[in-house]
């Protein structure tokens, strides 16, 4: 995969979608939310209840549908394992299952006649596959929801008919080409070997053998079980992660995304670096509610590269900025793309917990950027943006207060009140409400279905990409194999929680760089999370332990999608961009160990074990920044040459002491500790204090 596909498979935008797309986007994504406000919000209306499982079918029909024509085929793309599995699936179907079996039939023929054609030779060859599988997995999961009942009563993911166990292959193959297509080449493959080893598991080595399933049965227990496709993650989606989703894009299309850049202007605008500053404002901002890195470099981006190069930053720091901040908005709260909203069901935790113990591991991440560009701007003598280009703090705030108004109702009804679920929508309509009242950013029937088209396609792309992991899921279940790996991995790391930890992290970077944020952490919370658990490790922070080194691939390379997709915006070198972005976002190698090591981080304890935490923590980090930059923010230089190296490498050290936890680490004390780190850390401000310069910038 050439590195073009690489950034469309990890959320690129796409090409515009032709108007008929467009016209069912819109339409099954208005009847997607529709369906979803009657059954969070239980109306009942004309007296219809859905069972859980059926009201998932619709979510995953809608969607899977849609993303055959948000990701269609285009024309000379090199064949894949669907060209062939899916219509021979149809065919099957349609000879055998004569009562449903012509539409199954002609469907097949037309995909075979398509297949034959490989690579496509015209783009109507390659839209005539794209809406008949549209079609057909529309056709498809209404089997599933019209016997949803009856499957759940008559146990058909042990026992189903012959009907359904077809009908389960073929929903099957839908979804696995809708993850390659949504998910890219390598998360297709890891889904499909994963999702097939219970058939072949009884045959394999002691540490990875399990309890075998024939492909007959395995099917059906994939499609009709609550522990795989359609089990942990389907079930955030279905009730928590549309909600967010839909208010994220309203507040965007609404004006908010540009209120909190004039914020982030009007705070820090001004001051040296600020044009990177604002950066980290609003690409951290925006990747909360986006949830992609690449659409976010790809956005922000486009206004903040030109802006950092224009006021001094080099083209490679820029798109390393950039790249850094955009990596730490998915990480952020509170909307945290949809990540949270599934840890939050991993864990039966509200929300609000998990967006509760994201926040000081996020503020680590951020202060660390954040100090890293103060030093590079005070080091190069940087200047900030001038004053035509800054809004005032007062007019932004005057602009902005239906946001915070907003954001205040939906905090309340999130914490005062515990309404998850429910809150989003009724922060939505509140936002809805505003807008149209107020001029400045009212809604047009136009940019009303706009807004629309990209829901549909954000909740396409993430229902097919839940869709397919959730085979994963189902493939551990089934084999009962997540347990003996925990126990191999134990086993392995001996009784050092250092090497189950050091394990574990390798293990999220690699399989982070094949897979997107979401998949990541599905996958490793089935995997590996149980692993940590069980070393006595606090199960919060484990999970967010993985979710964080399974973000660094973005900004680490040799993949690093999310510095290459920067560096191309800047003009600079990919490569020298991901090692830059390497140094930028030191923290976020470090921060995991720490909040993993002491859960006080992700606010498990008492208040003022937090605050002493978190203080010494931040004085770490700082220390470490500076360290990394070759420059203490308000101090001075460190100097160059041997004596500059290693007067940073005492800096760092002292850093790392003040930030690492008291107790079991070293087996120091808290007090011990932040005294070794002082002593360390003091040549090196004293050296900086000496060398401040004449005129400080």
């Amino acid at each position: 995969m050439d590195h073009s596909e690489k950034l469309e498979a990890a959320g690129a935008p796409q090409a515009p979608l032709p108007p008929a797309a467009q016209i069912a986007v819109g339409a099954l994504t208005l009847a997607a939310v529709a369906v979803s406000i009657h059954q969070l919000f239980n109306i009942q209306l004309f007296g219809i209840v859905l069972i859980e499982g059926r009201y998932l079918y619709v979510l995953a029909g809608l969607f899977l549908a849609l993303a055959f024509v948000v990701f269609p085929n285009r024309a000379g793309d090199r064949p894949q394992l669907m060209d062939w599995a899916l219509p021979t699936a149809l065919a099957a179907i349609g000879v055998i299952l004569p009562v449903i079996g012509a539409t199954y039939l002609l469907s097949g023929t037309i995909l075979s006649l398509g297949a034959l054609t490989i690579p496509l030779r015209s783009a109507q060859m390659a839209a005539i596959r794209d809406w008949t599988l549209f079609a057909i997995s529309l056709a498809a999961s209404g089997y599933f929801i019209w016997n949803a009942e009856t499957a759940l009563d008559m146990g058909w993911e042990f026992a189903a008919p012959d009907s359904a166990r077809w009908l389960s292959i073929l929903f099957y193959l839908l979804i696995l080409e809708g993850t390659r297509r949504a998910g890219g080449l390598v998360l297709f493959i890891i889904v499909l070997l994963f999702s097939l080893y219970p058939t072949v598991a009884d045959q394999m080595p002691g540490p990875i053998s399990g309890f075998a399933s024939p492909f007959w049965d395995l099917a059906p227990y994939h499609m009709i079980s609550s522990e795989s496709s359609f089990g942990i993650p389907m079930r955030a989606f279905g009730s928590l992660v549309i909600g967010f989703i839909l208010f994220g894009a309203v507040l965007q299309q609404t004006g908010g995304g540009k209120f909190f850049n004039d914020l982030a202007l009007a705070l820090v605008g001004r001051y040296r670096g600020g044009a990177a500053k604002v950066a980290i404002f609003a690409s951290g901002f925006m990747g909360s509610m986006s949830g992609s890195v690449i659409s976010n470099v790809l956005t922000t981006g486009a206004v903040s590269i030109p802006a950092m190069k224009r006021t001094g930053f080099s083209a490679r720091h820029a798109a390393a900025t950039e790249a850094c901040a955009s990596t730490g908005g998915v990480l952020m709260p509170p909307i945290m793309g949809a990540t949270a909203f599934v840890m939050a069901s991993f864990l039966s935790r509200p929300y609000i917990d998990i967006a509760l113990a994201a926040a000081i591991p996020s503020l680590l991440f951020y202060f660390g950027l954040f100090a890293q560009i103060d030093a590079y701007a005070a080091r190069r003598g940087l200047k900030g943006l001038e004053r035509a280009e800054v809004p005032s703090l007062r007019g932004a705030m005057r602009e902005g207060w239906p946001y915070i108004l907003v954001f205040a109702v939906l905090i309340y009804l999130m914490v005062a009140l515990r309404m998850e679920r429910l809150a989003p929508f009724y922060a939505t309509g509140l936002l809805l409400l505003i807008n149209q009242l107020l001029r400045r950013h009212r809604f047009s029937w136009a940019s009303f279905g706009a807004m629309i088209v990209g829901v549909g396609k954000a909740l396409a792309e993430l229902t097919a990409v839940l869709l397919g992991v959730g085979l994963i899921v189902g493939a551990f279940s089934a084999t009962g194999l997540a347990g003996t790996l925990v126990n191999e991995l134990i086993f392995i790391a001996g009784a050092s929680t250092i090497a189950l930890l050091l394990m574990g992290a390798v293990t999220a970077f690699i399989f982070g760089m094949g897979m997107t944020v979401t998949a990541c952490y599905i996958f490793l919370a089935v995997v590996l999370a149980p692993a940590l658990e069980q070393a006595g490790l606090n199960q919060l922070a484990v999970h967010l332990f993985i979710l964080y080194w399974g973000m660094v691939s973005y900004i680490t390379p040799p993949v690093a999608l999310g510095a290459f997709a920067a560096a191309t915006m800047a003009g600079a070198g990919p490569m020298r961009t991901g090692l830059e972005a390497m140094r930028l976002g030191g923290v976020i190698y470090v921060a995991p160990f720490l909040f993993i090591l002491n859960p006080a981080l992700v606010g498990e304890g008492s208040a003022l074990e937090i605050m002493l935490t978190l203080s010494t923590a931040l004085c770490g980090i700082w220390l470490i920044s500076s360290a990394l930059q070759g420059h203490v923010s308000l101090i001075g230089g460190l100097g160059s040459g041997v004596h500059g190296v290693a007067l940073r490498a005492t800096l760092a050290l002292g850093g790392l002491l003040l930030a690492l936890p008291g107790g079991g680490v070293l087996g120091m004390s808290q007090g011990l500790l932040f005294g070794a780190g002082v002593a360390f850390a003091a040549p090196a401000l004293m050296f900086a204090g000496l060398n401040r310069p004449a005129r400080p910038a």
